[in-house]
């Protein structure tokens, strides 16, 4: 089984996002332009969000240009240092995933993960308990929905893609990881995905 981070294995993004605009008293309608403009299907290949999860750009240098495309709704400058920590800083691991990962390996499912990173912050101890092959986009220079870091993931797992299932919530991601030849589906809530896991074994056995 093959997971993303950000509103997989955490609360929704919506509900974090949600939760930081609200508290900087940031313009939803300027964020939500920018993000389009950023990660959007039109989005350029040197967009900024492109390249900080590729690595390219470091958190200083991303932190700043958002900050620089963001306003308050008073009219106030976004303070561009700690803004990462900030905007995910109500992300917090969803306990029904945790313990639905922690069920499947201790089953002796393979777990992994697969996630475009903003920077660090992982709970690295958490992450080592619940996987057995960690793939963080930054650390190795692609992003999904790129076809090769669903490749690259295969090859650490040692696995087929027939024999892998992939969960995330962005459309466009599933999409790339069904290119490649795995079992991809959309994550919307630890409910469904449990039964989908569950059926998915069930076929397997």
């Amino acid at each position: 089984m093959v997971l993303d981070w950000g509103g997989v294995l955490t609360v929704s993004v919506p509900q974090f996002i949600e939760d930081w605009l609200g508290a900087e008293g940031i313009d939803r309608d300027r964020y939500r332009s920018t993000m389009r403009a950023w990660m959007g299907r039109e989005a350029m290949p040197d967009s900024p969000v492109l390249r900080l999860e590729t690595g390219e750009l470091t958190v200083a240098e991303f932190e700043a240009l958002l900050a620089a495309e963001l306003v308050t709704l008073d009219g106030r400058e976004v303070a561009a240092k700690g803004l990462l920590r900030r905007m995910f800083g109500s992300a917090h691991p969803d306990p029904a995933m945790v313990e639905l990962v922690r069920g499947l390996r201790a089953d002796g499912v393979t777990t992994a993960l697969l996630s475009n990173s903003w920077g660090e912050g992982y709970p690295e101890t958490l992450l080592l308990e619940l996987f057995d092959v960690v793939v963080i986009s930054g650390r190795v220079g692609l992003r999904k929905p790129d076809p090769r870091i669903f490749e690259h993931t295969l090859q650490r797992l040692g696995l087929p893609a027939h024999r892998c299932a992939f969960f995330d919530d962005a459309p466009a991601n599933v999409e790339g990881a069904r290119a490649v030849g795995l079992h991809a589906h959309r994550h919307t809530d630890a409910e469904s995905t449990r039964a989908v896991i569950a059926e998915l074994l069930g076929a397997a056995a």
